[in-house]
């Protein structure tokens, strides 16, 4: 059925909630945008907060169920009069630098990160971001949380209840729109798995297990025996950063292969998965390995095992979207709640180039909310949802989006939205080319380059300068 969406509430205004509302202004049909965000500024997870609480971990952590984050009051460190802001714990430690280069990782629509290094670093994104959102700033309730929404029938058509909470003065209020975009992100839950005998080592030694989410620097692991868990993106730059200071080699616990360019590197031994937590009775500070190797005397623990999906405000529904933690269930195209599309989701899928991703995602949005595009019929959408968990499984490898299958998604979605009628002012984001997949596919040897440049790298700004040249093979070329 066509949708007529007049009223819009979208949750966070980071770079999905940002993309999101640039595109349902585009589209000159709705009368009302509401943008609400917890925190003080746009930018999302972009924005740093040096708050980072390791020891409120919970070990294990295996439950997406949890109630929404309450914030840490701060004020600002400038010589100035300020009003205390609300700080959520974000995952973006202090050197952080982006793992994917500035010409892919921006909006397709400013080009002004591309005056940045390479790899940008989180203090260069976040200016970028604020920058980007300026011309939507005005639809911005900031230091606002979302604490419930919920579907309320009317007339035949879906309206949603969106309660919120202004927490400077704890004032709670409610307000109906016809659609509500999620675009909060899911960095909020961390996953720390059930190991064997996990919970008790924990209380024997407190504050030696963290994640990856309340790491800011490698400065607390000076001169111990730590082990990683983890080889994605997060987990080697943390290891790498951590290997300068403690004792070496760094034990890194993987499931899967290290890639080519770390498997010679000499500052770290390859382990396999943790098997037990070997209790205080047997052993100091003891782990055991799939291997059979014991390892004793571990005196850090970083788990980058990733984080669940978790909408503590959206707990109400049925059929409920969270049940493992592990996806979003009864969801279309990583998009739509199948049994009540005017609540769609932006920015689902893991293993992405986010920015690009949830602008296609937001062409799509606000062409079927206008009603310029129909979605197919319900059991069209749910053979989708069943087809996609008989291919990748119920857990999280449903959003899991590996060898250019975001590339690929998001030139579909952008096909998608071609097939509206064309009028002024359309906004749609351009595919990605074959350039870009080459680079896409061999961004792990891209960022090597770079980093082994040293301080030498905040000069470089293509791949070219790395000796890497497209030739239109999607094979490795160095210069």
């Amino acid at each position: 059925m066509p949708y007529n969406v007049r009223s819009v509430a979208i949750v966070g205004a980071g770079p999905a909630g940002i993309a999101t509302a640039k595109h349902l202004l585009a589209e000159a049909h709705f009368e009302i945008i509401d943008i609400f965000e917890q925190q003080a500024n746009t930018g999302g997870v972009w924005n740093h907060s040096s708050y980072a609480p390791s020891n409120e971990l919970r070990v294990p952590q295996t439950d997406p169920h949890q109630p929404l984050e309450e914030p840490r009051w701060e004020r600002s460190e400038k010589p100035v009069i300020s009003l205390p802001k609300p700080t959520f714990v974000n995952p973006m430690y202090d050197s952080l630098e982006s793992n994917i280069p500035h010409f892919l990782m921006k909006h397709s629509d400013d080009a002004s990160l591309e005056y940045q290094p390479l790899f940008a670093g989180h203090e260069s994104v976040l200016r970028y971001l604020n920058t980007y959102a300026a011309d939507v700033k005005h639809l911005i309730t900031f230091k606002t949380q979302v604490y419930g929404i919920r579907r309320v029938p009317e007339g035949g058509n879906d309206r949603w209840l969106v309660c919120i909470k202004d927490l400077v003065s704890s004032k709670v209020s409610e307000k109906l729109y016809d659609a509500v975009a999620v675009a909060s992100g899911h960095h909020y839950v961390p996953m720390v798995p059930d190991i064997p005998g996990i919970q008790a080592w924990n209380k024997a030694y407190p504050n030696i297990i963290s994640h990856s989410k309340y790491y800011r620097n490698p400065s607390g692991f000076r001169g111990k025996k730590v082990v990683v868990v983890g080889n994605s993106a997060s987990g080697l730059d943390i290891a790498t950063q951590i290997s300068t200071v403690c004792k070496l080699p760094l034990l890194n616990s993987r499931r899967s292969e290290a890639p080519d360019f770390q498997r010679d590197a000499t500052w770290k031994q390859e382990m396999p998965q943790i098997t037990e937590f070997i209790p205080s009775s047997h052993s100091p500070q003891a782990i055991c390995f799939a291997d059979g190797q014991v390892e004793s005397n571990v005196e850090a623990v970083v788990f980058c095992t990733g984080y669940y999906y978790s909408f503590p405000f959206l707990s109400s529904l049925r059929p409920p979207l969270i049940v493992t933690g592990e996806r979003v269930e009864n969801t279309y195209k990583h998009l739509f709640y199948i049994d009540h599309p005017t609540l769609a989701f932006v920015g689902l899928p893991i293993k992405i180039i986010p920015f690009r991703t949830c602008e296609g995602q937001a062409a799509i949005i606000s062409r079927v909310w206008s009603g310029r595009l129909k979605l197919p019929p319900m059991p069209e959408m749910k053979a989708w949802e069943s087809s996609r968990i008989a291919d990748r499984g119920a857990g999280k490898k449903f959003h899991e989006m590996r060898n250019l299958e975001d590339f690929r998604y998001h030139n579909e979605l952008v096909d998608w939205a071609l097939q509206a009628e064309s009028r002024d002012g359309d906004k749609t984001p351009p595919k990605w080319t074959e350039r870009d997949g080459w680079v896409r596919k061999n961004i792990p040897a891209i960022k090597k380059a770079f980093a082994d440049k040293g301080e030498a790298r905040h000069s470089v700004n293509s791949v070219e300068e790395l000796g890497f040249v497209f030739d239109g093979e999607q094979t490795l070329k160095v210069a």
